[in-house]
């Protein structure tokens, strides 16, 4: 083979050099980015039963990352198994994720990803829909136990903290005979999905107030 001239040469290794420096900056955004994010907020559900009442914490999700403008952002991290995307919200860096998984198992991709960027349990807030809680009803609960919800079970059980800071859905309980598995996983009535795009927006408004009460109050205050 022949060599190539000095001047492709050095060309060449120019290049290589560039190409090495890109990378670095790259990983250094990506370390930066890791370094300022500041919670985690998981919408739980079953991957693939979207729009049941089980999984209206994806749905409040969707909701959060369109008002951030962020609804594009969605990629696949397979590192967590899960679909995340990055969005600021009164100056603070957050992780939004939807765990690939079946409801039983969203912890293991809520705790994959609060590893990947250094969050503590305390940092980070489950989306969730809450029985006990009349559909149209969304309160922030602070800590605690499952109170039978299987993935924020999971998620105490994967992170082995019940720190977490839970916003509740509220989806009612059902009524006659109907099982409660049968009513978690199914869809939403036509007279509830009325109601929904109200307490969709109801539910992200509640978890950006509360986020806002962990923003600086001075440039460079985190605490």
């Amino acid at each position: 083979m022949a060599a190539l001239p000095v001047t492709k040469m050095a060309a060449a290794g120019r290049e290589a050099t560039w190409a090495g420096r890109r990378a670095a900056r790259g990983r250094d955004v990506t370390r930066a980015r890791r370094a300022m994010l500041a919670a985690e907020v998981a919408g739980l559900g079953n991957y693939g039963l979207r729009g049941t009442r089980h999984s209206v914490g994806m749905e409040v999700l969707d909701q959060l990352a369109r008002q951030l403008a962020v609804a594009e952002g969605w990629r696949v991290d397979k590192r967590c198994c899960a679909d995340v995307a990055l969005a600021t919200a009164h100056g603070l860096e957050l992780l939004l994720l939807k765990p690939r998984r079946f409801m039983n198992l969203n912890g293991l991709s809520v705790a994959s990803a609060a590893e990947i960027y250094s969050l503590g349990p305390q940092d980070i807030y489950l989306v969730h829909d809450d029985l006990d809680k009349a559909l149209g009803k969304v309160a922030i609960k602070l800590g605690g136990s499952a109170r039978g919800h299987n993935g924020v079970q999971s998620c105490i059980s994967a992170l082995q903290s019940n720190e977490m800071t839970r916003l509740r859905i509220g989806i009612g309980r059902p009524e006659g005979d109907v099982t409660v598995p049968d009513y978690v996983l199914s869809l939403f009535s036509a007279g509830e999905r009325e109601k929904l795009e109200q307490i969709l927006a109801q539910a992200v408004t509640c978890l950006l107030e509360h986020i806002q009460s962990r923003a600086p109050t001075e440039p460079g205050d985190r605490g």
